[in-house]
């Protein structure tokens, strides 16, 4: 697979400490990348690590899987809690179906946190994945995204702002603390999406200290 390399950052001093929810999905990636943008990174198991937390990644897998999962580990009102007090949030591919408010074809959604409207691999299956660069607003140069059997993002609410497109499709999205993406960033060497996510947990961290 490819990856596109980019100058190391700074670590800083104050580091904040982020978890990736373990239970699916690419946490190495996700660990080894938020501590390329210079924050304390751990793997989360337990509920009770949340509480040691200034922000937490979703990553990808298969969203279904990882909905039961949830909720088997008493995940979902945890979370719901954790982004009630402020803290960002970033779903990443199934992270992202995690976080959406309603998901295409399917009554029950999870989080149900993001005002948005979802549809589960909207580019096809495995062999359709591909690797390209996106253009993402609040990030400078185009960065290195990996799809891989993606969501897309059908629809946002009023208080969403589009970051990113492709083909006219939404796949890079906010809403005030929460952060989504339809692909892997983590897959690549690329870690300036996750930096934007540093970004706005110091700023969160910022705002209620």
């Amino acid at each position: 697979m490819h990856v596109e390399s980019v100058l190391p950052v700074k670590r800083v001093a104050n580091e904040m400490r982020i978890g990736v929810l373990a239970l699916q999905g690419a946490v190495a990636e996700h660990i080894r990348s938020l501590q390329a943008a210079g924050a304390e990174a751990v793997a989360v198991k337990r509920v009770e690590q949340l509480n040691e937390l200034q922000g937490l990644v979703i990553p990808g897998g298969e969203s279904t899987t990882i909905g039961k999962l949830m909720r088997k580990y008493d995940f979902i009102d945890a979370i719901r809690q954790f982004a009630s007090e402020g803290k960002p949030l970033f779903g990443t591919c199934a992270g992202l179906i995690v976080l959406a408010s309603d998901i295409v074809g399917q009554e029950d959604a999870h989080l149900q946190l993001m005002d948005m409207t979802v549809q589960r691999n909207a580019f096809g299956r495995q062999r359709e994945s591909f690797e390209t660069d996106l253009t993402i607003k609040g990030i400078n140069e185009p960065v290195r995204a990996v799809f891989i059997r993606a969501p897309l993002i059908k629809k946002v609410g009023p208080s969403v702002e589009v970051l990113s497109t492709y083909n006219d499709e939404i796949v890079t999205a906010r809403q005030g603390h929460l952060l989504a993406a339809s692909y892997h960033p983590e897959l690549t060497d690329d870690f300036r999406l996750h930096a934007y996510f540093v970004d706005m947990v110091k700023e969160a961290a910022a705002a209620t200290a």
